[in-house]
């Protein structure tokens, strides 16, 4: 297969997206995952930035990496002075990195208007700043920023900043979208003229996605004969985002058979970009293409029944090849089909007029009565399930909680929970505060249980929703809330119902932890 070097931004691009500050140990987290997917290539900021990038490419240099090259980004030489003097030149260099990215403008109304200098001084630091890098012995890519804008503006200009990088050595000259403006059409007549007017440099492509075309203009940058993709892990980036490797690598790969990571680290791409938004502290986008939790579901009865005989009905590929799962819906609209599948899950001796599914279902039809919802807590449908089938023994047991609310709040505490559970013969009571009854209820519930069950630890609340069912009863109204959790590896919805809200929460909380621990042991019975 051709062979398509992916080059990843997720550090430096990524970074620039609103809400996100990674750390120096987030950073190397990030780069130990994307090393052990196969990018070739990983773009980890500019080092003569801030005191933190300085210190991830001090710490970074003492990796032992198996697949990528860490690589520094910076500007090209300033305006009127020599490469040798510019200060950010020879911070990239101090780097220590064996490659670096140079971007540089390939739009004249860039060049004049905001660089403010002449087209012919622009052309001379890109070639000074890239001969002074290869004089060093370093790979250089040459990010051509604004380049397809500046095609357009003016053909001529941008071939010569091209050919500036070119003539002083590039070893990759990227052609970037840097607007995200460009349709699929537009980069592949362009990239088609950068590969032929230059046949002996590799040429890149650097997508924005402001017009939601980053990953389709990718991918007609590669079939038009680029061999090098940059974007990001979740399409992370500023503005619209970057053009989102988790749907370029398989589609490139899996699609066009075009080698773009190991064949067996593409099973690893869901949980690659699940953890990066884990480190990122953002929510997972559910709905994104194959690696999404939405991206192999399914609800409607006549899909179900048709994916059931054949996958291939409902599904373009399987998703067993990203990482990911095909996730069976529960819901009205589902059918016997759709519950069986999940019986069957758990035991697969069961059929559909067995009186364990008369009973499975009699006990659906009266939760969903009550008011539960179990196509978005297939979590704790399970575990109901389970329990009929008397294949779960519960973790802990409550038994008793109180909570205490005071107002007005103080250093963002205004609650109080007094917990006692039981786990086996043992009791354990505690104590917990938080800044509301929910939050005092889960901190007490962890501090009871985490030294018992360390692994309650991993869990982290990501998502919290009430709905009220029966808004004429006021504030006697039935609630339903569903809890969205995940231990930085996968992640599952609970739900709990009531009356009174903070039970609701209690019942989705304990469905939360003992959740993750059935998974957990499952997990460790399988590995012996």
């Amino acid at each position: 297969m051709a062979r398509i070097s992916i080059y990843d931004s997720t550090l430096r691009d990524g970074a620039q997206a609103q809400g996100i500050s990674y750390s120096v140990e987030d950073k190397l987290k990030i780069v130990e995952r994307l090393d052990a997917l196969g990018v070739g290539y990983i773009e980890a900021g500019n080092p003569g930035s801030n005191p933190k990038d300085l210190e991830f490419f001090a710490r970074a240099a003492t990796l032992r990496l198996a697949n990528a090259r860490i690589i520094a980004f910076g500007a090209t030489r300033k305006v009127g002075i020599d490469a040798g003097e510019d200060a950010n030149l020879r911070s990239l260099l101090k780097a220590g990195t064996s490659a670096i990215a140079i971007f540089g403008k390939s739009w004249d109304y860039q060049v004049q208007e905001i660089l403010r200098t002449t087209l012919d001084e622009n052309l001379a630091m890109i070639g000074d700043t890239i001969r002074h890098l290869k004089r060093h012995g370093k790979e250089v890519v040459f990010d051509a920023e604004h380049f397809f804008d500046g095609y357009k503006a003016n053909a001529e200009y941008a071939l010569k900043t091209l050919a500036a990088a070119v003539d002083a050595g590039a070893d990759t000259i990227c052609l970037c979208d840097t607007n995200g403006g460009s349709f699929p059409h537009e980069v592949f007549d362009l990239t088609s003229v950068v590969c032929q007017r230059f046949p002996r440099v590799a040429v890149g492509i650097h997508c924005h996605n402001d017009s939601d075309m980053a990953v389709a203009n990718s991918i007609r940058a590669v079939q038009a004969g680029a061999t090098q993709v940059q974007g990001t892990i979740n399409g992370l980036g500023e503005r619209c985002g970057n053009a989102n490797l988790c749907s370029i690598i398989p589609n490139l790969q899996l699609k066009l058979g075009l080698e773009c990571i190991p064949d067996e680290a593409m099973r690893h791409l869901t949980s690659v970009a699940r953890s990066v938004s884990e480190i990122a502290n953002m929510l997972p986008n559910d709905k994104a293409p194959y690696v999404g939790s939405h991206a192999f579901a399914h609800k409607g009865g006549m899909h179900i029944d048709a994916v059931v005989k054949n996958p291939i009905s409902y599904e373009h590929v399987n998703p067993d090849q990203v990482g990911n799962t095909r996730r069976v819906l529960m819901s009205e609209v589902a059918g016997r089909s759709t519950l069986m599948a999940r019986i069957n899950a758990i035991d697969a001796s069961i059929g559909k007029e067995s009186p364990e599914t008369v009973r499975i279902v009699d006990k659906l039809k009266e939760l969903e009565h009550e008011g539960y919802q179990f196509e978005a807590a297939e979590s704790s449908f399970e575990l109901v399930v389970r329990k009929m089938l008397g294949r779960y023994t519960p973790f802990f047991e409550l038994v008793e909680f109180k909570v205490i609310v005071s107002e007005p709040c103080i250093n963002e505490v205004n609650s109080s929970v007094i917990i006692k559970v039981r786990v086996g013969d043992q009791e354990v009571l505690t104590v917990a505060e938080g800044d509301g009854p929910v939050n005092a209820l889960d901190r007490a519930a962890r501090k009871a249980l985490e030294r018992l069950y360390p692994a309650i630890g991993e869990i982290r609340l990501t998502d919290y929703k009430v709905r009220v069912l029966d808004s004429d009863k006021a504030s006697a109204a039935k609630v339903r809330v569903l809890v969205e959790s995940t231990d930085g590896r996968e992640s599952w919805t609970t739900i709990g119902v009531s009356t009174d809200i903070i039970n609701a929460s209690w019942q989705a909380l304990v469905d939360a932890m003992e959740y993750k621990l059935m998974r957990d042991q499952e997990t460790l019975r399988d590995a012996r």
